[in-house]
């Protein structure tokens, strides 16, 4: 995977820069594995406006992804790596021996043909799922379960991976991506190796359009607005506004909005980094 800067020819090209998908093999979904996916465009179920800056986009439907990896040993062959909307990585299609196929988050490095399995006594190869015990330590990972059996929700973005530190009793240390340290009970499961399409940060939109494809509208500053809209607003002239703060008054730098009473604290070794 790599990426390619357009030559200025148009406005939106100057700082274009974008994927060049040279790692996608089909550009053909898998349909038995489509969903509808409606869009909000903010609106609650009173239809009232709840988030702004939402709406528009190209339509899209969403790819069912298994986040569960639940047939345990048992071969899957990667059949495709294809480009998912709704996602930053890449995703591959996997058949199982009786003909059943899945979508699987790509991790960087699998290829089509590769065999992938899934389980306890599994190789800790590239694509493999594991459980956290299993892992040796110091290996990279991602698609970590937080809760044994409930799925795969850290380390699933483009090129991110968490890194098995050690073991203590029933919990596996792991430094996820944001820079935490904490601690996940040994029967969750993790992927091995880091996901796809690590370049994803490189690449920069070049126009305002690409947003608008995406479903973000315009979004204004706050500095921008009347005091009646904003805590920064208002001022004769082209005034600061104050301290930074979002429109319900709740500060931007380095203000902790954490509960000091949330259950999981006693899990967290290392907050993340501060920017």
């Amino acid at each position: 995977m790599a990426v390619r800067k357009l030559k200025p020819v148009t406005p939106g090209q100057r700082h274009k820069v974008i994927g060049l998908f040279d790692d996608i093999t089909t550009n053909k979904p898998e349909k038995s594995l489509l969903a509808p996916l409606k869009k909000s465009g903010g609106r609650n179920n009173q239809g009232r406006r709840t988030m702004r800056n939402r709406g528009g986009g190209h339509k899209r439907r969403y790819r069912i992804i298994d986040f569960l990896r639940n047939r345990e040993n048992e071969p899957a062959v990667v059949k495709t790596i294809e480009y998912d909307p709704n996602r930053t990585a890449r995703i591959a299609l996997v058949e199982y021996p009786d003909g059943e196929k899945r979508y699987i988050v790509a991790p960087h490095g699998l290829k089509v043909g590769q065999t992938i399995m899934s389980g306890r006594g599994v190789a800790p190869e590239v694509g493999n799922t594991l459980y956290l015990a299993e892992i040796p330590l110091g290996t990279l990972i991602h698609n970590i379960e937080l809760y044994p059996g409930r799925g795969a929700c850290m380390a699933r973005s483009a090129g991110s991976y968490a890194q098995l530190l050690a073991r203590e009793g029933k919990y596996s240390i792991i430094k996820l991506p944001s820079g935490e340290t904490r601690m996940i009970l040994n029967e969750c499961k993790a992927t091995i190796g880091t996901v796809s399409n690590s370049d994803h940060a490189l690449e920069k939109s070049g126009k305002a359009g690409r947003s608008r494809w995406l479903g973000r509208r315009p979004r204004v500053r706050g500095v921008a607005m009347n005091p009646v809209d904003h805590p920064m607003g208002g001022g004769e002239g082209r005034a600061s506004g104050g301290h930074p703060r979002s429109r319900k008054g709740i500060p931007a730098k380095g203000y902790k909005t954490r509960s000091k009473k949330k259950h999981s604290n006693k899990f967290i070794i290392e907050r993340r980094k501060k920017k």
